[in-house]
């Protein structure tokens, strides 16, 4: 079972490189600001609350289920930042 540290550490990463690429977005097509800033704000809150639970998983299966959560996430975060561009 990984840290708590590390899938903390793993998931903010993954919400930077996802605020990164909206505000890449925002940079070469202003007319998408709204909507990349909605998706930031999407993200900030999708890494709150996985934050949360993962301060409360305490076995493996908890954590097998947050790391699935999480790869969906972010192939879903994925799809929409393609969206905009």
């Amino acid at each position: 079972m990984a840290s708590k540290r590390i899938f903390k550490r793993d998931l903010n990463k993954m919400i930077y490189d996802i605020v990164e690429e909206c505000y890449s977005v925002q940079l070469f097509n202003e007319s998408k600001t709204e909507a990349s800033d909605k998706l930031i704000d999407e993200a900030i809150i999708f890494r709150n609350e996985m934050t949360e639970k993962i301060n409360k998983a305490n076995d493996k299966k908890a954590f097998a289920e947050l790391h699935q959560i999480a790869e969906d996430a972010a192939v879903d975060f994925i799809h929409k930042i393609n969206g905009l561009v």
